[in-house]
C-alpha cells in the first residue's frame, strides 16, 4: 500500500506501479472488446450455413450488408444511450449491464428461428458493444499508471484481434468436429458461444472497483476510499476532502479546448474505420471465395473451412501487429504511431490494388496483410486510447461515448457499403479508396495531433486548453 505522504492522491495513482491486480482488472474491462472482436467475425463464417429461409430473405445487397454490419448499428445505439448515463451513474453499473446485454444477444442469435429475429439479436449485441467500447478505455485511464496508459489501453484493441482470431479457431473447430452438422446445429455454437465469456464477465464485473477519479469528481469520498485502496493507494476522506474539495469538482464549462479534443478523437475515429480495415474480418472468406484460389471439392462444407483457414491468417497477422503496439505505445508516443500507421496502410492498399489489377491475387492478399500490420501496431489501439485520455473526467463519460458513436456509424457505413463498393468497384478499386483515405489522413493528423504520452490525463486537458487558447481565468 503506498503512502500518503508526500503528494497528491491522484499523483500517487499517475505514477504507481501496474501489478498483477491492474492487468486482471483492464482484462475484464476489456472483455467486451473480445466479444466485439468474435461476434463481428463470426458472421463471416456462419453466412454460409444459415438456413435457406433466412438466405431468400437477403438477397438485396444492402439487407446482406445489415446482416454483417448489424452489431456496428446497434454499438451506435449503444454509444448514444451510454453518453447520457456513464457520467451520471458510473462506469462501474454500466460495464455490467453491457455485459447481460452481451450474453443475452448471443442466446438470442443462437436459437434465432428467421433473419428478422437474428438481425435483431445481433443489433442487441450491438447496442453492448457500443457502451463497452465507450466506457471501457474511460475506466481504464482513470486509474492506469500514465507511464502505462498506453499499454493498458491498447488492451481494448488486443483484445479485439483476440476475439476475431478466436472466432475463427473456434469456427474452425466446430466446422471440422461436426461438419455433418454445419447447415442445421454448427452455426448455432458459433453464434452462442460468445454467450460463455460475457456471462464470466457479467459475473466478474461485480467485484470491479469504480473509478476512482470519477467518484471523486462526484464528491463521493467514502466509496472513493475503498476504489483507491483496492488499487494500492491508502488515503482517507479528510485527506480527499482537502485535496479536492467539492467546490472545486463542480462539472466546468466546455472549453475551446475540450472541443478541440473531442474534434481530434472523432476524426480519427472517423479514419480509423473507413480506411477499410474491417473489410478483410467481415468479408475476408468472400473476398478470398471470390478469388477461386482453391479448388472446389465435393464437400460445400471443406470448402467453406478451407477458405476460413485461409482468411484465418489476417486474424494471427493482426494479433501479432498489435503485441508491437502493445510494447510501443508508450515508448513511442500515439502520434508517432499513428502516422507510421496511416502512411503504410496507403502504401499497401496501393500495393494491393496495384498487384490486384495485375493478376496477382497472392501477391494482393500479401499486400493486405501487410497493410493489417500497419493497422494494428499504429492505429488501431491509438484511437482507443485517446478516445479515453484526451477529454476531463467530468465530461470524459459522456464524450467518449459520442466518439463511440462517430466510429460505429463509421463503421456501419463502410461495412454496409462494401457489397456495393465490390459489385462495382471490387476489391482493386475498393482497395485505391482506402489508400487515398490513408493519405488524407497522415496530412490531417500530421497537422492536428498533439503529443500525450507521459502525461498525466489532467496534464493532457490542460494542454489543449493551453493549444487553444481556451483557458481564461474564471474557467479554471
Amino acid at each position: 500500500m503506498e503512502s500518503a505522504a508526500g503528494s497528491k492522491i491522484l499523483d500517487r495513482l499517475d505514477n504507481s506501479k501496474a501489478g498483477r491486480f491492474y492487468w486482471l482488472l483492464t482484462l475484464l474491462a476489456t472483455i467486451g472488446g473480445f466479444l466485439f472482436g468474435y461476434d463481428t467475425t463470426n458472421i463471416a463464417i456462419v453466412e454460409v450455413f444459415l438456413p435457406k429461409s433466412f438466405i431468400s430473405s437477403a438477397t438485396n445487397p444492402f439487407i446482406t450488408g445489415y446482416l454483417f454490419s448489424g452489431v456496428s448499428l446497434g454499438a451506435a445505439a449503444g454509444a448514444l444511450i451510454a453518453a447520457s448515463l456513464i457520467d451520471r451513474y458510473g462506469r462501474k453499473s454500466m460495464l455490467i449491464f453491457d455485459a447481460f446485454l452481451y450474453t443475452l444477444g448471443a442466446i438470442l442469435s443462437a436459437v434465432s428461428v428467421d433473419l428478422v429475429m437474428l438481425l435483431i439479436s445481433r443489433t442487441l449485441i450491438g447496442i453492448a458493444v457500443g457502451a463497452d467500447s465507450a466506457i471501457a478505455t474511460s475506466y481504464i485511464s482513470e486509474w492506469a499508471p500514465k507511464n502505462k496508459r498506453g499499454s493498458l489501453g491498447i488492451l481494448q484493441q488486443w483484445m479485439i484481434t483476440v476475439g476475431i482470431l478466436g472466432a475463427y479457431i473456434i469456427g474452425l473447430a466446430v466446422l471440422y468436429g461436426i461438419p455433418a452438422s454445419a447447415f442445421t446445429l454448427d452455426w448455432r455454437i458459433l453464434l452462442g458461444v460468445a454467450a460463455v465469456p460475457a456471462a464470466i464477465g457479467l459475473a466478474f464485473r461485480f467485484i470491479m472497483p469504480e473509478s476512482p477519479r470519477w467518484l471523486v469528481n462526484k464528491g463521493k469520498y467514502k466509496e472513493a476510499v475503498k476504489s483507491f485502496k483496492t488499487l494500492g493507494i491508502d488515503t482517507d476522506e479528510q485527506e480527499l476532502g482537502r485535496e479536492y474539495p467539492v467546490d472545486t469538482v463542480k462539472k466546468k464549462r466546455l472549453t475551446p479546448g475540450v472541443k478541440r479534443a473531442f474534434l481530434i478523437v472523432g476524426l480519427f475515429m472517423v479514419f480509423q474505420q473507413i480506411t477499410g480495415i474491417n473489410i478483410p474480418f467481415y468479408y475476408g472468406p468472400i473476398i478470398i471465395k471470390n478469388l477461386h484460389l482453391f479448388a472446389s471439392t465435393t464437400s460445400p462444407v471443406f470448402s467453406e473451412i478451407f477458405i476460413v483457414e485461409a482468411a484465418s491468417i489476417f486474424a494471427v497477422v493482426n494479433v501479432a501487429a498489435t503485441y508491437i503496439g502493445f510494447k510501443l505505445i508508450d515508448r513511442a508516443g500515439r502520434r508517432k504511431l499513428a502516422l507510421i500507421g496511416y502512411g503504410g496502410m496507403a502504401l499497401f492498399g496501393f500495393i494491393g490494388a496495384i498487384l490486384k489489377y495485375a493478376g496477382q491475387d497472392i501477391g494482393m492478399l500479401v499486400a493486405i496483410s501487410i497493410f493489417i500490420v500497419f493497422f494494428a501496431f499504429g492505429v488501431g489501439g491509438t484511437g482507443w486510447i485517446i478516445q479515453g485520455e484526451y477529454f476531463p473526467t467530468e465530461y470524459r463519460g459522456t464524450l467518449a461515448s459520442l466518439i463511440a458513436f462517430i466510429d460505429w456509424i463509421s463503421n456501419f457505413a463502410i461495412v454496409e457499403i462494401f457489397p456495393y463498393m465490390d459489385d462495382t468497384i471490387h476489391i482493386a478499386g475498393s482497395l485505391v479508396v482506402f489508400a487515398i483515405l490513408s493519405v488524407v489522413a497522415v496530412v490531417i493528423f500530421y497537422r492536428i495531433m498533439p503529443v500525450t504520452k507521459g502525461k498525466s490525463v489532467e496534464d493532457i486537458t490542460s494542454m489543449f486548453d493551453s493549444i487553444a487558447g481556451g483557458v481564461k481565468k474564471g474557467d479554471s
